[in-house]
């Protein structure tokens, strides 16, 4: 009997891996984040660099020193907390004081995602939840705004950036409103080429649309980016708001304006697509993007606040459990016998 030249080796499953590791993933988000992030800088001066270099140095340090309190390696290493640094950053006021963005960037790491068990284990996007505690404790500061492209904006900043820790802030008689807050209160459209360009007011990251686009069209390239999400999610504003805007121009915001203005674009491309907080199957994908849509429509149109991205992402966080579990695939090679769970 002839001897056999291989070893037929036997080995469980999967056995089709990925090329991309964790480190690596999010090492590309962040490179996706970065004109997002150069643009910002470029269009609110000293204070979008002082705010995304607070969230993100306020972040990084809170993992690293949670990782060394419990006795466990540093886990800095693989950008997750960068990331989360930098979409918290992006997502803020860029007047709102120092003090308070570092007070929100340990509770996106600790409470977001070291209380659930750290990377993999958070239920909630870190980044929305520390913001979301800053609207609810400094409900003025998180609503108060500067216009970007100022003169002098890379010479000064406004006086509320550095206010001292647990003091009121002192705001610049120069503010201006958000493009949704314009038109909930006042009727007042924005055109549709400052939306997409990043000409206006708001949070440092959620200004230019086009650029958001590219750094999720990159994503969606290499692969690393569930590009259902944001495509029902983008699909379910404009059917919605197109409705409403069908019956009552005058009352209702158009489906562009929907879809460029507020934290839309910067929510669903980088946040609503987490990988943890995001369901798994195809099916719980497009739910989970319908969901979010309708909330941001239906808070934006009938709410008190003018926006509701990061409400209607939270939501969808908390439904993904559920999502996951009433689309579970089939066992291969049976009809209609789920997977168990």
């Amino acid at each position: 009997m002839a001897h056999l030249e291989k070893t037929l080796e036997i080995r469980t499953s999967p056995h089709i891996l990925s090329g991309y590791s964790v480190d690596t993933i999010m090492f590309n988000v962040v490179l996706a984040l970065l004109p997002v992030s150069v643009f910002a800088v470029f269009s609110f001066g000293l204070a979008g660099l002082l705010t995304l270099s607070t969230a993100l140095v306020s972040c990084v340090l809170t993992e690293h020193l949670l990782c060394v309190a419990s006795g466990k390696p540093t886990t800095v290493g693989d950008w997750s907390a960068v990331i989360t640094g930098l979409l918290y950053g992006l997502i803020l006021p860029p007047a709102l004081p120092m003090w308070m963005v570092a007070v929100g960037g340990v509770i996106s790491i600790a409470m977001g995602k070291a209380l659930f068990g750290g990377l993999g284990y958070n239920t909630f996007n870190p980044a929305l939840v520390g913001r979301a505690v800053l609207q609810a404790a400094f409900p003025v500061a998180m609503t108060t705004w500067i216009p970007g492209f100022t003169q002098g904006r890379f010479s000064s900043v406004p006086s509320s950036t550095l206010t001292l820790p647990f003091t009121e802030p002192t705001v610049d008689a120069i503010t201006a409103a958000t493009p949704l807050a314009l038109w909930k209160f006042s009727q007042e459209a924005t055109p549709a080429r400052d939306l997409a360009l990043g000409f206006i007011s708001g949070s440092a990251g959620e200004t230019s649309s086009v650029l958001i686009l590219v750094g999720g069209l990159y994503l969606i390239v290499r692969n690393m980016m569930n590009w259902r999400i944001p495509a029902s999610i983008f699909l379910s504003v404009a059917l919605l708001s197109g409705a409403l805007y069908l019956v009552d121009p005058a009352r209702y915001a158009s489906p562009l304006f929907m879809l460029l203005s507020g934290g839309l674009m910067l929510g669903a491309v980088f946040m609503a697509t987490d990988m943890v907080g995001s369901p798994m199957t195809s099916r719980g994908c497009y739910v989970y993007g319908a969901l979010i849509g309708v909330v941001t429509v239906v808070i934006r149109t009938w709410g008190g606040l003018p926006e509701g991205v990061m409400y209607a992402i939270l939501l969808g966080n908390a439904v993904t459990p559920h999502l996951d579990r009433a689309f579970r695939p089939t066992v291969y090679g049976t009809k209609g016998q789920e997977a168990p769970t």
